[in-house]
């Protein structure tokens, strides 16, 4: 049996299937904070970090667990293996926060920032949701910039790795928030449109537009607002 088709036909009969989609999608959105909690905080508390020596083999560990990961969700995406694989995914990226969690607590009012950052994450998610499930605009059309966008700030990261340019850095989070909130008005209209028909795959998408903002806001708010001991 269909896992996708058997969940989504649970909530209601009469709703349209891009509706299911998206309202499936919002509640497994939900239930991934869980396990992204659980792994920040047992991050922080471990001290967890992905620099095990060099920037190459940190890149390299993060990029081949986080690409393993999505491919699995991928190819199971029809059954309950791929709710499994995507709680794991996002346990391990809020495993990933650790060490930025743990610099920014490192901060007097690092725990004021954080709460402002998550804050500022869900109202920004809530009021582009609205407008992509509202709005008449086509943002479709923004797919070809945003993955242009998206190829050009992995390049500059890697390079930065190595360049360790904190201007660079600054434009680099802004430039993330900025599509990454654009992301967000791509796949959520692409569920409404019919675009995107499985709410794993979907949730996956949103995910990471969400995980991508409230890092790269956290860090801008450690830069411009951040007191040390």
């Amino acid at each position: 049996m269909d896992y996708n088709q058997t969940v989504s036909s649970l909530p209601s009969a009469t709703a349209d299937p891009q509706h299911r989609v998206l309202r499936n999608t919002y509640a497994l959105l939900a239930l991934s904070m869980i396990p992204t909690v659980i792994g920040a905080l047992l991050g922080t508390t471990l001290g967890v970090s992905l620099m095990v020596g060099s920037p190459v083999m940190s890149m390299l560990i993060f990029f081949g667990v986080t690409f393993g990961l999505m491919y699995g969700i991928q190819r199971t995406k029809d059954s309950g293996m791929g709710v499994v694989l995507l709680l794991a995914f996002t346990f391990f990226m809020g495993l990933m926060l650790g060490p930025l969690l743990h610099y920014a607590l490192g901060f007097s009012n690092g725990g004021s920032l954080i709460a402002v950052a998550a804050g500022g994450t869900g109202v920004m998610f809530v009021t582009l949701a609205s407008i992509a499930t509202t709005s008449k605009r086509d943002f479709s059309k923004l797919g070809g910039f945003l993955f242009a966008g998206l190829i050009l700030l992995v390049v500059a990261g890697i390079a930065n790795m190595f360049l360790h340019l904190p201007a660079l850095s600054l434009a680099l989070s802004v430039g993330a928030i900025f599509i990454f909130s654009a992301m967000i008005l791509f796949d959520i209209q692409r569920i409404v449109q019919g675009g995107e028909t499985n709410y794993i795959t979907a949730t996956l998408s949103v995910y990471l537009d969400v995980y991508n903002i409230f890092v790269n806001l956290l860090q801008l708010l450690l830069a411009f607002s951040g007191d040390r001991d």
